[in-house]
């Protein structure tokens, strides 16, 4: 199974959560940051419709999938 970690950073001026190299909006306090990223793992964890997706990757090329709504990732919040 996927996990993902919400990380809280400090980020331009305030504070953020950040996942792998994306960061949110900026908030202004730590505890702002960190209430929007367990929300953001909460949705994350909820499952969905399975539908079909089309997607292009980093080459270039298209791609189609089936993506399970079940499929869900665990989620964490650190910071």
């Amino acid at each position: 199974m996927v996990h993902v970690t919400y990380e809280i950073v400090e980020h331009d001026g305030g504070w953020a959560y950040k996942v792998g190299e994306v960061f949110s909006e900026t908030f202004p306090s730590h505890d702002a940051a960190r209430r929007a990223a367990e929300r953001a793992a909460a949705e994350q964890r909820v499952a969905g419709s399975t539908h079909g997706i089309v997607f292009q990757s980093k080459d270039g090329s298209w791609h189609e999938e089936l993506a399970q709504g079940g499929d869900r990732p665990e989620t964490d919040v650190k910071g």
